[in-house]
């Protein structure tokens, strides 16, 4: 560009620029084609602003492929939008009663992943273009011919004009993964049965790549489908196979026996067989049932005292053998979670290996039900989605009320502040509020100068109007939402200097709804949830928590005394947990996306806390419940079971204490969290002759302490 080498331009900018492109070519285009072609300014205004709604306001995250395939989708939800926005105008009332609904409506589909997220803002805008003057449903066929050309413009110049590279998708770094874990559990089934320190390294990188801040949003595996489950699911267990076979049980100079060597090399095998699942879409299923197969044999081997590994006499394991044997079927169960999940992900209703129905009880499902599923789970006042739902709704209803009842000049200006100014939390809202203001008013000044000078000449108009336009779609994502505005408020008055004579009291007006729509968006933003996720994520981990608490000592106790639960695990709480993991995980997907509050002050000490560890130790609690609980439960004996039972006891009450940190009460002890080491996990008080259900126990709980070690980054305890 201009002799300037493409390596030069900052990666922002680039980016920025390669999108501005293609809103620019296809606004431009339908504009001139309506307005100047075929004298048509109603179509004319619907192509330029469909095309901005969907490409400038709307943040669809991927490549434009993907993002050519979400406009086409919501393609008819567009045509609705338009169609209502349209007959509901002609009365205040219904005007504002619609925008609600609709306002409420698409800001909440942000349940359904990153696209949608993404999209609502753009189809929001769709709503409130129809929803004010002026009133005349017979100009409804211009409306939809005008959106449906601009969209289908802007779907093909996605598709085609510099769509950019894709990167890995989640599929492709969980078979990286996979492939990885194969490697580990061939290393730790051969001699010398260690991982050198590259391998670890090379581990936690593998499932560092699978956490969600590491992957693009548009890759991230968030949706409320069974294909986007299975593939979080695939993740989650991936994640947890590499931990557990880069911090195996450590047994100096004692080689594993050939039992537990059989089920290492198994793993390796189905690991294998995983990425080539996710890779090329063939059946683990061989694999899988070889892995089935030796766990069955090394449990059994281990529960039974004196048994024999078929290559000599009957033994009786000592307790470091039973503790790796424990380990090492945790292994196993983590990588036929991955086999399992993976398989769903990429042959849905027609898996070939065995699915557990309570761990993946998505996998019967039909599509709606687990959409059903996941907006029933966030309809509730806990929900951040909710929240902000309520809120934006909230704040575009008295935008158009008060529009419709002032007849506020160019109310949809005042609509539009309103939805691109109005955050999630007040401190955001407030200064962005500061910025657009500022930006606001510079872009006036410039507009009012503009239109003084050139008057009524509209073909200045038409020629500045692109080259402006390119330079405010790429600027203004880069600077931020004060250039954005001011340079939106120089580009709004060259579309419309072209539709009527214009007036230099145009940018006055201007700056009028802008400051509507922004006091607006600063009450509602102080109204309704201030503080947005911050406080969320800590009500919804310490709740977490509690219910994981709450497991712990169940489970302990129903091993502990070697009978199984009457109920089906769904029904003693883990239902309630599976449901405290949902919104712990979107108050952290939110928490994300929020600068910090307060001027850059936390009131909680909020950076020091892995909430990571937090939902995995979620997610630990509710795998290794469902496992140790399936039936038939044997006793443990006296000994065995008053250990495992006070370990229990006291992981459930380090959850509770560290509950009681995230989330304190008015009255809440300011006693600081102890420090487990979750290496010592049993040992203190190893009942001898113990069978191999204690160790297994042990084992769980000893996963569970080294979550909660890892909550608080920067000490004991949070």
């Amino acid at each position: 560009m201009c002799g300037v080498s493409a390596g030069r331009i900052p990666a922002a900018y680039a980016a920025s620029g390669r999108r501005a492109l293609r809103v620019t070519v296809v606004a431009a285009a339908g504009f001139y084609l309506f307005r100047y072609g075929l004298d048509s300014p109603v179509a004319a205004t619907y192509a330029l602003f469909g095309t901005v709604a969907l490409g400038g306001l709307s943040k669809i995250p991927g490549t434009g492929r993907q993002r050519a395939v979400v406009v086409l989708h919501v393609l008819p939800v567009c045509w609705l939008l338009v169609v209502i926005g349209t007959y509901l105008s002609v009365r205040t009332w219904s005007a504002v009663t619609g925008m609600f609904v609709v306002g409420f409506a698409l800001a909440f589909s942000a349940v359904g992943g990153p696209r949608p997220a993404g999209a609502a803002p753009g189809l929001q805008l769709l709503y409130i273009l129809p929803s004010f003057p002026p009133y005349d449903p017979g100009s409804l066929g211009e409306r939809l011919i005008g959106t449906t050309t601009g969209l289908a413009l802007f779907i093909a110049a996605e598709a085609l004009i510099l769509p950019g590279p894709a990167p890995p998708s989640y599929q492709e770094r969980a078979a990286r993964a996979a492939h990885t874990a194969a490697r580990c559990a061939t290393l730790l089934a051969a001699p010398p049965h260690a991982l050198t320190g590259a391998d670890v390294r090379a581990g936690h990188e593998a499932g560092h790549a699978l956490r969600s801040l590491t992957v693009p949003e548009a890759e991230r595996p968030a949706g409320p489908g069974r294909r986007d489950r299975a593939l979080s699911h695939t993740g989650l267990a991936t994640r947890t196979l590499l931990n557990r076979l880069t911090q195996p049980p450590a047994t100096p100079g004692d080689p594993p026996g050939p039992a537990v060597t059989a089920v290492l090399q198994a793993v390796a095998r189905l690991a294998t067989a995983t990425e080539s699942c996710l890779a090329a879409g063939t059946s683990p299923v061989a694999s899988y049932q070889e892995l089935v197969t030796a766990r069955a044999h090394l449990a059994a081997l281990s529960a039974a005292p004196g048994a024999t590994d078929g290559t000599g006499p009957a033994v009786d394991f000592p307790p470091a053998e039973l503790r790796r044997h424990a380990a090492v079927l945790e292994i196993a169960d983590a990588a036929l979670a991955m086999a399992t999940a993976a398989d769903l992900a990429v042959r849905g209703r027609h898996t070939s290996v065995e699915v557990a129905p309570e761990r993946f009880w998505y996998a019967r499902a039909r599509a709606p039900s687990l959409w059903w599923h996941r907006i029933r789970g966030h309809a509730e006042r806990r929900s951040v989605f909710f929240q902000n739902a309520v809120r934006i709704a909230m704040a575009l209803t008295a935008a158009r009320l008060v529009a419709g009842v002032d007849t506020l000049p160019h109310g949809f200006w005042a609509m539009l502040a309103t939805l691109t100014l109005t955050r999630t939390t007040m401190d955001e809202t407030w200064s962005t509020i500061r910025r657009a203001l500022a930006g606001t008013l510079a872009g006036a000044l410039v507009t009012a100068g503009t239109l003084i000078l050139v008057g009524a000449d509209t073909a200045v108009y038409a020629i500045v109007l692109p080259l402006w336009m390119l330079v405010a779609f790429t600027v203004g994502p880069v600077k931020g939402v004060g250039w954005a505005q001011g340079m939106f408020t120089v580009l709004v008055a060259l579309v419309f200097a072209q539709l009527a004579a214009p007036t230099w009291q145009l940018a006055e007006v201007r700056m009028l709804d802008v400051l509507v729509g922004s006091a607006i968006g600063a009450v509602f933003g102080l109204l309704a949830w201030p503080r947005g996720a911050h406080d969320e994520l800590r009500r919804a981990v310490a709740g977490l928590l509690r219910r994981a608490a709450e497991i712990v000592v169940a489970t302990s106790a129903s091993v502990a005394g070697g009978g199984a639960a009457a109920a089906p695990p769904a029904a003693t709480g883990h239902r309630s947990l599976q449901h405290a993991v949902i919104l712990a995980e979107s108050a952290y997907a939110q928490f994300q996306s929020e600068p910090t509050p307060f001027g850059g002050r936390r009131r909680v000490a909020l950076p020091e806390v892995d909430w990571q560890a937090t939902l995995m130790a979620g997610h630990h609690t509710l795998w290794g419940s469902e496992r140790l609980l399936e039936p038939p439960l044997t006793g443990l004996g006296p000994a065995a079971a008053e250990s495992a039972g006070g370990l229990g006891d006291r992981v459930a009450g380090r959850m509770l204490l560290v509950s009681a940190a995230l989330d304190p009460g008015g009255d809440t002890p300011t006693t600081s969290v102890p420090s487990l080491d979750p290496t010592q996990a049993g040992s203190a008080a190893e009942p001898p002759g113990a069978p191999r259900l204690y160790y297994a126990t042990v084992s769980w709980l000893g996963s569970l302490m080294t979550d909660l070690s890892r909550i608080a980054r920067g000490g004991p305890g949070p």
